[in-house]
Parts: C-alpha cells; sequence; structure tokens
C-alpha cells in the first residue's frame, strides 16, 4: 500500500483554514480527509507551470478557496503534504504570483530541513 499520507499545515495555512468559515472549512477538510486515504480528484491537483505546486481546491457560493501545498517524500514510514497558504477567489484563475510563493516556501521548507538534519548529525 506505501507510506501513509499526512497532511501538516505550516503557520500561514493554519491562519488561511483557522480564517474561513465554517462550511468551506468542512469542504477543504473533506478534501484533505480523502487525500490522505489516496483518493485523488479535482480538490487535489498538480498546478501547471509550478515546480511541484499542487492545491487543495473547494468552492462554496460562488469563491472558491484554496490551500497550496507541496509533497515532502523523504520520511522513512510516511509522505508528507505539506501546506503553505490559502487564499479565497472569485474566479477560478490561480494568481501566478501565489504559484511563485508557495515555491519559495517549498524551498525555504527543505533547505531549513537540511540545515536540521546537518545539524543534528554533529
Amino acid at each position: 500500500m506505501g507510506k501513509t499520507i499526512e497532511v501538516i499545515f505550516l503557520k500561514q495555512a493554519e491562519e488561511f483554514t483557522n480564517s474561513i468559515e465554517d462550511k468551506p472549512k468542512k469542504k477543504l477538510f473533506q478534501a484533505i480527509r480523502k487525500t490522505k486515504e489516496r483518493l485523488f480528484g479535482q480538490w487535489f491537483t498538480k498546478l501547471k507551470s509550478s515546480d511541484g505546486i499542487f492545491e487543495f481546491r473547494v468552492d462554496d457560493s460562488g469563491k472558491f478557496y484554496r490551500l497550496f501545498a507541496f509533497w515532502d517524500t523523504e520520511e522513512y514510514d510516511e509522505t508528507l503534504v505539506v501546506a503553505t497558504h490559502g487564499l479565497i477567489k472569485k474566479t477560478n484563475k490561480t494568481p501566478p504570483a501565489q504559484i511563485r510563493k508557495a515555491e519559495q516556501i517549498k524551498w525555504k521548507y527543505f533547505e531549513e530541513k537540511k540545515e536540521d538534519k546537518k545539524n543534528k548529525s554533529k
């Protein structure tokens, strides 16, 4: 079956999910739960023209809720989906600046992880 999938939230992602209304929050967490169960669909897709950035996407009352994320497969016993940040849009188009922001957060995450491992091995 493979490694388990866990979804973790970085600070901005946690702040975003805490700030949204209950109904879209419930939909978002249903999408996350499906992904953890290895069910993939339109609620979790890779963004084209990105360096490994995915988004959890739900809509509610004409608003699109996006939670950006990336995969961390470096752990031995589990695969992580790391949620970076989110936004609410009235259109279904993803702003390129938000994709770049997620890519920068991903780069920083892996740099800090590499530093932590290096420091622990000393």
